[in-house]
């Protein structure tokens, strides 16, 4: 133990003595955080609603049939149970729920209005605002098309929009569990990789090999001064989310960390392994970065919804670690959802981490080349 305690110190000092490494460990977040403020969004497509129909008259069935014929939605059901909306929210199955009143008629022949509610997640403010204005152009659509000719003049029905979770449509709701991806992928990917290589290039690996140290501790001493920056950094991001950016975490904090920790152990195995597997520190970083950094921007559902993708995009993105770990962070912070929801996120990026280090530790090569 006093061997791997050496061992660990020795790391520390490899990185406290770079200032721009110590820059990019901890300035990175901290600066990610705070101006990284927008994202990109693609059209909408098949996008999963509910319609909450208390009419059930031969208006809303017609509207009904107006929004299932297009391309932009899928609904998925068609109730009288208002109480399902938010557990479907919570469970991520739908983007926006709709909601026609049991008066829809009666208030169109009366007083030449009504309103149907428009609720949807608006975690993604871009995706919501889309959403929403499909949604209220085809009522509209359907509107100029049928009520104005077939029932009465100047009919209107007046959509009535609820954003949930995110009704200021505030810019930090989105972007900051996708910065969490990107900064404990980069700190735990990137440096974790260039960490074994760098000792093959100083020609100090040899030294590491020939001392009594079994290698599961060089591993580990490789391993534990990034976990506690990345500890540090997450730490940092969710003070900075709370306090600057003004967004509360509205579930458990310590189911927050727990997952954040179980990612932070994924993104390390990952980098060990790439480390090991490579002959030098710049092989390391372009695998690190191209490997990673890259299917955490355009495959996490972090700048591109995942549902507008190709089929085959969608299935790559399923072994992209950042992808289930972006939707753990979504549905605490923003949603409350609890372990029950969030279970299989879980179990998903808790078989990545054991995979990764099984791999890792077989790989691993006790002579040199």
């Amino acid at each position: 133990m006093k061997r791997l305690i050496n061992f660990i110190i020795k790391e520390f000092k490899h990185i406290i003595r770079d200032p721009r490494v110590l820059l990019i460990l901890f300035g990175m977040p901290v600066v990610q955080v705070l101006i990284f403020g927008f994202a990109l969004t693609n059209e909408i497509k098949n996008s999963k609603i509910i319609v909450i129909d208390f009419a059930r008259d031969e208006i809303s069935k017609k509207m009904i049939n107006k929004i299932e014929a297009n391309k932009y939605f899928e609904i998925i059901e068609i109730s009288q149970n208002k109480n399902i909306i938010l557990d479907y929210f919570r469970e991520g199955k739908i983007k926006a729920a709709i909601i026609i009143p049991a008066n829809l008629s009666s208030d169109l022949n009366h007083s030449g209005s009504s309103q149907i509610q428009i609720i949807t997640d608006a975690t993604d403010v871009n995706f919501a605002n889309s959403i929403k204005n499909f949604i209220r152009a085809i009522i509209n659509d359907y509107q100029s098309e049928s009520l104005a000719g077939k029932v009465l003049e100047r009919l209107i029905i007046v959509p009535e929009i609820k954003m949930l979770y995110n009704p200021q449509l505030k810019g930090a709701p989105n972007f900051v569990p996708g910065v969490m991806s990107m900064v404990m992928l980069l700190v735990c990917v990137m440096m974790t990789a260039i960490a074994i290589v760098r000792e093959k290039e100083i020609g100090s690996m040899e030294v590491l090999l020939t001392s009594p140290v079994r290698p599961i501790f060089i591993i580990i001493s490789k391993v534990v001064p990034y976990f506690a920056i990345s500890t540090i950094d997450l730490t940092l991001i969710l003070l900075l989310s709370v306090y600057v950016l003004d967004l509360p975490i509205q579930g458990s904090l310590f189911l927050l960390i727990a997952e954040s920790l179980l990612f932070i152990f994924t993104c390390l195995n990952i980098g060990i392994l790439i480390s090991i597997r490579t002959s030098s520190q710049q092989i390391a970083m372009l695998m690190s970065l191209v490997g990673m950094m890259m299917p955490t921007v355009f495959l996490s559902g972090f700048m591109f919804p995942i549902e507008n993708m190709p089929y085959v995009l969608q299935l790559i993105s399923n072994v992209v670690p950042s992808k289930w770990f972006y939707i753990i962070v979504k549905d605490i912070m923003l949603k409350g959802a609890g372990f029950e929801i969030v279970w299989k996120e879980t179990l998903i990026i808790a078989s990545m981490m054991f995979f990764f280090f099984l791999v890792s530790f077989r790989t691993f090569k006790v002579r040199l080349n």
